[in-house]
C-alpha cells in the first residue's frame, strides 16, 4: 500500500473504534495516526478518581478499542504491538497494516457489529441462549488471550450478593456519588457520560445492576423481562497487570461484537471487580485467575436502547506530521 492509502485505513480504523464501549463512557483513549502506524495512549485526564484509582478500568477500555481498531481493518494483515516501550507506559499499544489479505468473513461480521452493538441494561428475554453459540462467545474471548467464565445455577446467588454489597457500598461514598453524578449528568455538548435515559426504571432482577439516576432524570421502562433467560459471565484473566488489562478489554470487545452479530443484547457489569472486597468474592467464583469485569448476555427487547454520546473525531484522534 502507498503512504497516504495506509494512513487513511488507519484513520479509518482509530475512527470506528471511536464507538468501543469504556467506564462511564469515559471515553479514556487517544489515538495517533502516522504514515506507518496507529499509535494508542491513555488519556489519564479522563480516569475515574474514585471508581478507579489503579486505572485498571481505563485500561480495560482501551483494550475493548484496541480491538475494535483491529476489526475495523478489514482486507489487511494486522500486527498489534502490546506495551512496546517500558519508558513509556501510557503508549498502550502501536498496530501497523501490512499487505492485502484475502476477505475475512468474521472479521468482517464483528465489523458490521461495532455500530449496532449498544449497552442494554433493559432485562432480557426469558429465551435461553443456544450452546452452540455460548461456545462461539467462549471462543472469542479465549482467542484474544483471556477467559470466559459461565456463571452457573448454584453461584448466580454469590453473584448477585456481590452486586448488592457493592452497590450499598459505592453508594455510601461520597466522593463515588460524586462521580456518578458528574458521568450521568454531562453537559450536551460533552459527547461522553452515561445519559440517565439509557439508564431502566428499578425493577426485580435475578443481579441488580449500577443505579446509572439515583439522582433523578428520564429513564426507560423496565418492561415486562426479568433477565431469566440471561446468560452471566466473568472475563478473567491469568495475570493482573496492565497487559492483562489490555487483554482483557481486547477478550472483551471480541466476546460483545461477537454477541451482537448473533442477534443478542449486552450489558457489561463492571461493579463487581471496582471494590478489592467484592472482586476477592467474585475471584473465589473462579477456577484460577483474576476477575476483569462481568458481563450479561441476553435476547434483547424489541426495539434499540438509546445510544450513549460520542466525543469528536478530532478530540480522540491525531493526525501526526511525521513518521
Amino acid at each position: 500500500m502507498g503512504t497516504n492509502q495506509t494512513q487513511s485505513v488507519l484513520y479509518q480504523a482509530a475512527h470506528e473504534a471511536l464507538a468501543a464501549p469504556s467506564i462511564f463512557n469515559t471515553q479514556p483513549w487517544a489515538w495517533t495516526v502516522y504514515a506507518d502506524r496507529l499509535e494508542l495512549r491513555a488519556d489519564r485526564t479522563r480516569q475515574l478518581s474514585t471508581t478507579d484509582t489503579d486505572g485498571r478500568l481505563l485500561t480495560i477500555s482501551c483494550g475493548v478499542a484496541l480491538h475494535h481498531a483491529m476489526v475495523a481493518i478489514s482486507g489487511h494483515r494486522v500486527t498489534v504491538s502490546l506495551l512496546p516501550d517500558a519508558a513509556d507506559p501510557d503508549l498502550f499499544a502501536v498496530l501497523s497494516v501490512a499487505e492485502l489479505a484475502m476477505p475475512d468473513q468474521l472479521r468482517e461480521q464483528l465489523r458490521l457489529a461495532i455500530s449496532r452493538r449498544r449497552s442494554d441494561r433493559r432485562p432480557f428475554a426469558k429465551t435461553p441462549i443456544e450452546g452452540r453459540v455460548l461456545d462461539r462467545l467462549t471462543n472469542a474471548c479465549t482467542q484474544q488471550g483471556a477467559h470466559f467464565y459461565l456463571v452457573p445455577w448454584h453461584q448466580m446467588s454469590t453473584l448477585a450478593l456481590a452486586a448488592v454489597a457493592v452497590g450499598a457500598l459505592q453508594m455510601s461514598d461520597p466522593a463515588y456519588r460524586v462521580e456518578l453524578a458528574d458521568w450521568t449528568h454531562r453537559p450536551p455538548w460533552s459527547g461522553d457520560g452515561v445519559p440517565t435515559g439509557t439508564a431502566v426504571q428499578r425493577s426485580p432482577r435475578r443481579v441488580p445492576i449500577r443505579e446509572f439516576a439515583p439522582f433523578g432524570g428520564e429513564v426507560m421502562a423496565a418492561g415486562l423481562d426479568n433477565d431469566f433467560g440471561s446468560t452471566y459471565g466473568v472475563v478473567y484473566t491469568d495475570g493482573d497487570a496492565a497487559r492483562d488489562w489490555l487483554i482483557a478489554g481486547m477478550s472483551l470487545s471480541a466476546l460483545l461484537l461477537t454477541a451482537t452479530a448473533a442477534g443478542l443484547a449486552t450489558a457489561i457489569i463492571s461493579d463487581v471487580t471496582e471494590e478489592v472486597t467484592i472482586r476477592q468474592h467474585i475471584q473465589a467464583m473462579l477456577p484460577s485467575g483474576r476477575p476483569q469485569v462481568a458481563v450479561r448476555i441476553g435476547h434483547p427487547q424489541p426495539g434499540l436502547p438509546p445510544s450513549t454520546p460520542r466525543r469528536p473525531a478530532e478530540e480522540g484522534i491525531r493526525i501526526a506530521d511525521g513518521t
